[in-house]
């Protein structure tokens, strides 16, 4: 259940319970004070009470006798039997003698009554042992009449009544109150416990983090908003994971590109500087050898040069601030004018190059295309093991992409390395002593560079022998039957 919904439930229920509860407690009081009122006995608790009702109920009866109509003036004293029933009380009514009305039960205490107040000129009242009389003359054109009230004592006298009624309304507003914080405790309850056990296991997540438990995902299964924010949470702990694994394989690229800067420039420096020295000792004694010293430190300038101008764009690369301009260019195109400048120059150098290319266009970067395949293809060279190597390019295309291999014969890498070769000054020779083949950089820039192309590259096992590199890319889409050669 959502925590808006139990809020919005516990908010009716605070009201109706509270409600439900006084108005039946007030039902049950009202029914049991109606049912005494009604069918009971009620009394008079002393003689002033007595008093004071008979004297009430005189004054009735004597407007009942002035009344001009025998009929009207009986009907008017029948009304009175409702008042004498409620006080237990008998009415008689005398005029010179005789009875003129009755309501009533006689008791053997009447004539006792009746006799002490004669005493007193027939009016006044008396009372002996739980009988009482209340007795009064009047005259009605110039009838005299004795209106005679006798009561006896009742268990139960009016402000018992009184009492009871009083004690029905404390009980109902102590109803109201206790219902009211009963239902409120059990509401916070209700609610409260579905709040806080997920705030103890978001906490108990907040701390594992905080520790530094990156692994930890919090198991909530309620179906409320909580949920939600577990959810959010665990995205968190995750994103968190993967930021921070991100962050040491930076750390960890940061400290081998360091490393490997380091080696690769220390060996062609520390060649100069010994070629340097022989110049200075007079080691080349000869023209021959001098020449020969002069160019050996030209050439491993020539490779910190390169080697440099590598790091510098592999630089640029990462910090995405290398300039990028694609077209759509016809990739079949691009790779045979590459080939017309730079084929005949691999030939004479020992590496024979073969192509299965069928038409294809893509969108890219002329520049890093080329920059791509040239470091492949230098790879190729530097690594080759036979007098002649033979690298193979194929394209093949579908209806969505373009996919090109370049395949060489060369020694190959082991397969658990293949995912590796793309790391930045990555070699398969762990013990890095050959920098002269090469800076460890130029499958990470074709990497690079293929991934800003919206391509793939992957490394694996050539069918010739060596290494396959494999690059996918995205088929341009163009209105032409062919993206025109540039």
């Amino acid at each position: 259940m959502q925590i808006k919904t139990r809020l919005y439930s516990s908010n009716i229920l605070l009201i109706a319970v509270p409600v439900f509860l006084t108005v039946m407690m007030a039902i049950g009081c009202g029914t049991a004070v109606w049912h005494i009122y009604k069918n009971g006995v009620v009394g008079f608790e002393d003689s002033e009470d007595f008093y004071r009702a008979s004297k009430g109920i005189s004054e009735l009866a004597e407007k009942a006798l002035r009344s001009d109509a025998p009929e009207k003036r009986d009907k008017s004293l029948h009304s009175l039997s409702e008042f004498l029933d409620r006080g237990a009380l008998s009415l008689q009514i005398v005029s010179d003698g005789a009875l003129v009305y009755r309501y009533g039960d006689e008791d053997v205490k009447d004539a006792q009554l009746l006799s002490a107040v004669a005493l007193f000129g027939g009016e006044g009242s008396a009372s002996d042992g739980g009988r009482s009389l209340y007795a009064r003359r009047i005259a009605i054109d110039g009838t005299d009449y004795r209106i005679l009230l006798f009561g006896s004592d009742a268990p139960l006298s009016y402000d018992t009544l009184k009492n009871a009624v009083i004690v029905a309304f404390f009980i109902l507003m102590a109803t109201l109150g206790i219902s009211i914080w009963l239902t409120d405790r059990f509401l916070i309850r209700f609610v409260y416990r579905h709040i806080e056990e997920p705030l103890d296991i978001l906490s108990e997540g907040v701390r594992q983090i905080r520790d530094g438990n990156l692994d930890y995902r919090i198991l909530y299964e309620g179906g409320d908003e909580f949920s939600r924010v577990c959810d959010d949470f665990n995205e968190m702990a995750f994103r968190l994971r993967q930021s921070v694994t991100l962050t040491q394989q930076h750390e960890r690229s940061r400290r081998e590109l360091m490393a490997g800067i380091s080696h690769d420039l220390r060996s062609p420096l520390t060649s100069i500087q010994a070629y340097v020295e022989g110049l200075l000792d007079g080691v080349a004694s000869t023209p021959e050898m001098q020449r020969r010293y002069l160019t050996t430190i030209k050439s491993k300038a020539e490779d910190i040069d390169r080697m440099v101008r590598q790091i510098f764009l592999f630089s640029k690369m990462e910090l995405d601030d290398y300039p990028y301009a694609p077209v759509i260019l016809r990739l079949d195109g691009e790779i045979e004018e590459l080939l017309q400048s730079v084929g005949e120059e691999y030939a004479e150098k020992g590496l024979k190059i073969e192509t299965e290319l069928t038409h294809a266009s893509v969108r890219a970067d002329p520049e890093l295309l080329r920059r791509v395949l040239l470091n492949i293809t230098e790879n190729a060279l530097k690594y080759k093991t036979k007098p002649v190597g033979t690298l193979r390019i194929s394209l093949a295309a579908d209806e969505k992409r373009c996919r090109l291999v370049l395949a060489d014969d060369g020694p190959g890498v082991p397969p658990e390395q293949h995912a590796r070769l793309f790391d930045a000054f990555y070699r398969s020779d762990p013990a890095r002593r050959e920098p002269c083949r090469g800076s460890g950089l130029g499958l990470s820039i074709a990497e690079n560079a293929v991934r800003r192309m919206g391509g793939t590259i992957s490394a694996g096992s050539s069918a010739l022998g060596g290494l396959a590199i494999e690059i996918d890319l995205p088929k341009a889409v163009t209105y032409d039957a062919e993206a025109p050669d540039r």
